[in-house]
């Protein structure tokens, strides 16, 4: 799975962060930044990614689909 931050389109609500605050934190701007794929489980993970009110991060799975936002 790969997960990317669109540092430009995050506006910091944190939703992420809530949802998995072990896989994501904001930065010193108020920018979301993700820490580690293996500390959060999947589901929980995809849930964190759609949380996201502006749709700054996409989720993509090993075969290229993109899975979010869905």
């Amino acid at each position: 799975m790969r997960v990317v931050i669109d540092r430009d389109q995050c506006v910091g609500f944190g939703d992420c962060v809530k949802e998995a605050p072990e896989g994501f934190k904001l930065d010193d701007k108020s920018v979301a930044v993700f820490l580690s794929p293996e500390s959060v489980e999947r589901e929980r993970l995809l849930r964190a990614c759609d949380a996201c009110p502006v749709d700054a991060i996409t989720v993509w799975d090993s075969d290229g689909r993109q899975l979010v936002p869905g």
